[in-house]
Formats: structure tokens, sequence, C-alpha cells
């Protein structure tokens, strides 16, 4: 089993590198299990295509930086919900901007890394389920009695929002460059949280 794992983490890890160096449509599943040193055959064990291996990637590398987001926010005396969500949107944006190859491959699926059956089920008994970006907004939702008709959907336009608007300030300085645009950005956050 433990060979078995590391063949599909040996897949993930070199699809993962390919799909950032090359992209996805000129990277082949040929390329990956060669690169990866395992058969052909290995690779359909694991993934259909190399669609659903990009998607589980993408969920992965999401979650990761919502993750790493989160531990930070913990070493930091921060009360307030909206400007808890806003040190975690803030963290995931500055990551992004460092790593314009991993913003490109996540392209404007942020979402995924919260939202996506495949993470929840990656993670779910592997993680103290109470550990999530998720956990903590509708907890302080719920613990700051806001008036929020759908936390889930609240939280999800937020991700949306920063995910879209994100990729093109970073990537393209559209329609202002990041730092110019977070202002705007945090506002309406903040307006979504705090709407009563």
């Amino acid at each position: 089993m433990k060979d078995e794992d590391n063949k599909e983490n040996r897949l993930l890890d070199t699809a993962f590198s390919l799909f950032t160096k090359k992209g996805i449509k000129d990277t082949s599943i040929q390329e990956i299990v060669d690169n990866a040193n395992v058969a052909k055959g290995t690779f359909y064990l694991y993934f259909k295509d190399k669609y659903e291996i990009r998607d589980i990637l993408i969920a992965k590398q999401s979650h990761k930086l919502f993750k790493e987001a989160l531990e930070n926010l913990r070493k930091n005396y921060i009360c307030n919900l909206s400007d808890q969500v806003i040190f975690i949107i803030n963290y995931v944006i500055d990551e992004l901007t460092k790593a314009p190859d991993i913003l490109k491959f996540i392209s404007k699926n942020l979402s995924w890394g919260i939202y996506s059956k495949t993470i929840i089920k990656i993670y779910e008994d592997s993680e103290n389920k109470e550990d999530s970006v998720y956990k903590l907004f509708i907890k302080g939702v719920k613990d700051n009695n806001l008036n929020l008709k759908n936390p889930e959907v609240t939280l999800f336009m937020i991700i949306e929002l920063v995910s879209s608007t994100c990729f093109n300030s970073i990537l393209y300085n559209e329609p202002l460059p990041i730092n110019e645009f977070k202002p705007y950005l945090y506002d309406t956050i903040r307006s979504l949280i705090d709407a009563q």
C-alpha cells in the first residue's frame, strides 16, 4: 500500500510540475508517467484523465493556501470576523502574487480549496474538522450573531470575488495593480460580512 501511495504522489507531483511549466494543454499523460517513472496503466488506476488530476491538484493547491493562511492567523490575536477573513484573504493574495505560475494554474478556481468535494474527502479524516476557513467563518457568524441570510453563500461569494478579481489584478494589473486594488476588495468583503 505504501508503494501505491508513493506512485500516486509521484504522479501528482510530476503532473503539477509539468502543468505549471508547460500548461495542461501541452502536457500529455505519457509525459506524466514517464517523468513519474510509472507505467501508463498505473495512471489510470488513480485518475480518469489529465483533467481529473488537474482538478485534484487545483483543489489541493487552493486548500494548502487557505490552510497556511489559517495557521498564520492563529499566530495573531484577531477577534473580529471581518478582520480574520481579510487577514486570510490578504495572506492568500500575497502568496499568489509571489507565485504567478501557481495563480495561473489555479486560475479562477480558488474556491475549490474550500468547497471541493475531493478536498473534503481527502482531508476529512486526516485533519481536525474544526480547523478550516469554512468552519472559522460559520462559527464566527454564529458567535457574533451576524445576521447573514446564508453564511455559506456569503463565504463562497467572497472567495469567488477574490479569485476572479485578483487573478486579473495580479497578472495583468487590471483594473488596478493588486496593492491598489486591495482596499476596494477589503471594503467590499467587510460590507458582505457586516451587512445587517
